[in-house]
C-alpha cells in the first residue's frame, strides 16, 4: 500500500462519513437517539462510536497513550457531533498529508482497549481503520432504513462516479 493509495481511500473514507453525516443530523433527536438493537443501541451511538474509533487509532499514530473511546452522552446534539467531526477530519488529512512512503511501513506499538499489545505496520492499522468505519456505516444504513428514511449510497463506486 502506496501513499497515494492511503490518501485515495482516506479520501473515500471521509466523504462517506461526511455523506452519512449529512443524512443522520436531518433526523429529530428522537430518531437520532431510538434504540434499535444494533451493535450500539442507536444511530447517534453508532456515529460517536464511528468517530471515536478513527480518533482513538489516529492518537495512537501520534504517539499518544492511554486514550478511550468516546462518550456518547457528550453529544447532545448533531451539531456537536458535526463539528467534532470536522476538527477530526482536518487532523486526519494533516496527518496522512504529512506521511512519506517510509512511515507506512513503520512498525506501531499500542494497546487494545483491554489492555492488550499489539504492533503492526501502520498501512495495515490504517486499513483496519477504514474498513471498521464502512461496517458501522452499513449498520447506520440499516438503522435509517429501519426508520423509513433513505440512506446515501456509500459503495466505493458512488465515491469514484461522483468523484469523477
Amino acid at each position: 500500500m502506496n501513499k497515494r493509495q492511503i490518501i485515495e481511500l482516506y479520501s473515500y473514507n471521509d466523504w462517506a462519513n461526511k455523506k452519512i453525516l449529512y443524512v443522520v443530523t436531518e433526523l429529530e433527536m428522537e430518531e437520532f437517539r431510538r434504540d434499535l438493537s444494533s451493535s450500539f443501541k442507536s444511530i447517534g451511538d453508532t456515529m460517536v462510536h464511528i468517530l471515536g474509533a478513527e480518533e482513538l487509532w489516529l492518537s495512537r499514530w501520534m504517539g499518544e497513550q492511554g486514550r478511550t473511546l468516546l462518550n456518547p452522552d457528550h453529544f447532545p446534539t448533531h451539531s456537536l457531533l458535526a463539528d467534532r467531526w470536522d476538527d477530526y477530519s482536518n487532523q486526519i488529512n494533516s496527518f496522512i498529508l504529512s506521511l512519506t512512503e517510509d512511515d507506512l511501513t513503520h512498525l506501531i506499538s499500542y494497546r487494545n482497549l483491554k489492555g492488550i499489545p499489539y504492533t503492526l505496520e501502520l498501512w495495515k492499522q490504517m486499513l483496519h481503520v477504514t474498513n471498521h468505519s464502512s461496517y458501522h456505516r452499513g449498520q447506520i444504513v440499516t438503522m435509517l432504513r429501519q426508520l423509513k428514511k433513505k440512506p446515501p449510497a456509500l459503495d466505493l463506486i458512488n465515491y469514484y462516479l461522483e468523484e469523477s
